[in-house]
């Protein structure tokens, strides 16, 4: 049997951040097992919007680390060639009179507080930034000038690169049937092309984790969720990389875009989404109805998109948690086992400093954020991390 000092589970963007870390810290032997390929999973899914904004204000923490990352990925990874594909065009947040007006009050302040660069900006500014949107309903407009978007696919490549550069083996096609234990300790993981032998296990199976449940008797509470994206193309009012990230808490479906080049616009919905009896990242049906439904409130907002084109759509499943925030750091009972899990639509953003606090816990070093607040034990204790805005991807 093959022994590794450590084995991560799951190559999505999330683990190969944590075995890019772990490399980085000094872990000697580090093996990652993915049943697919690197980032083929739920990470090519991906929006792949970067924002620091969230109402919880532990996120706040996460992403602002994480897009220091992404800001100089190249020289972050120590490889010119690496990129994150950032597009570094801002975030606008908007809410009208009613229930999310002081919610998004409260998350700038907020913000503002943690050092976020952040600007209120009235309805004349922000239309200078986006020319084709409406604000006549706007009560209070965010703007975060230091976000925008990326390639979630290329991020995960570009860390699975760095990773094996600092000596990680990472095996694909391999699928994980079992986590060896004995005595409440963690010995190593059965595949399908046979057992290794570690003392570590880092699970990021992401919807695949209820797997995890079944091998640890453990409860983790967490359900697959599909959610469709669509791209809509309107040649009078091109949505261009000029223009910022657009949330609008005011819309019925708290939907969210970002420019998709040329003359389209992505699109999707912020809150809860189909649920899933079991894990299946195979693509589902957008019904009529909800293309419809989506479209009516994008022309809401902007008004040319009234007669706006279906160029493309897809839809990406999210691993969902009750409070639809992560677990992360051991799990209670079995030593040797960290997890990063219900990432619930904030796996990419959060990616680079989850990877490496993941990596740190599981080398038994102190960790750059406290794991405390994401702990499984808040689910029975009540201490759960709910955002403001109500259950929704935008925590």
């Amino acid at each position: 049997m093959n022994t590794y000092d450590v084995v991560v589970i799951g190559a999505g963007v999330v683990g190969s951040s944590v075995a890019y870390h772990l490399s980085k810290l000094g872990a000697k032997s580090v093996l990652v097992l993915d049943r697919a390929t690197i980032g083929a999973g739920t990470t090519a899914q991906s929006s792949g919007i970067l924002r620091t904004h969230y109402s919880v204000k532990e996120n706040v923490e996460l992403a602002h680390k994480s897009w220091s990352v992404f800001n100089d990925f190249a020289a972050y990874l120590g490889d010119d060639e690496a990129s994150c594909g950032l597009v570094k065009c801002g975030y606008m947040i908007v809410a009208a009179e009613g229930d999310k007006l002081e919610p998004l009050r409260a998350s700038l302040d907020q913000q503002k507080a943690q050092g976020i660069p952040l600007e209120i900006l009235d309805t004349a500014q922000a239309r200078e930034r986006m020319p084709i949107a409406r604000f006549d309903d706007a009560a209070l407009i965010g703007y975060e000038p230091e976000a925008g978007f990326a390639d979630a696919y290329l991020t995960a490549t570009s860390f699975a690169r760095a990773a094996r550069r600092g000596g990680v083996t990472i095996r694909e096609n391999v699928s994980v049937n079992q986590l060896l234990m004995e005595n409440g300790k963690v010995v190593g993981v059965s595949t399908s092309i046979g057992d290794f032998a570690a003392g570590t296990v880092i699970s990021t199976q992401n919807i695949w984790t209820p797997e995890l449940a079944g091998w640890t008797s453990k409860t983790l509470p967490v359900a697959p969720e599909r959610h469709a994206v669509l791209a809509l193309e309107c040649a009078e009012a091109p949505y261009t990389f000029a223009m910022p990230v657009f949330k609008d808490l005011a819309s019925e479906g708290m939907l969210y875009y970002r420019s998709y080049g040329g003359n389209q616009m992505l699109v999707s919905e912020g809150v809860v989404g189909e649920k899933l009896s079991v894990a299946d990242p195979e693509q589902g049906d957008i019904p009529m109805d909800y293309v419809v439904d989506v479209g009516t409130q994008v022309a809401q907002r902007f008004p040319a998109y009234e007669t706006a084109g279906i160029a493309s759509s897809w839809t990406g499943v999210y691993d969902v948690t009750p409070d639809w925030n992560p677990v992360l750091g051991a799990l209670p009972g079995i030593e040797g086992l960290v997890v990063g899990y219900g990432f619930s639509g904030h796996g990419f953003k959060l990616s680079p400093t989850v990877g490496k606090v993941l990596a740190q816990a599981a080398l038994g070093l102190p960790t750059d954020v406290s794991l405390e607040p994401y702990s499984i034990e808040r689910f029975a204790t009540g201490a759960l991390l709910t955002g403001k805005y109500g259950l929704g991807a935008v925590s």
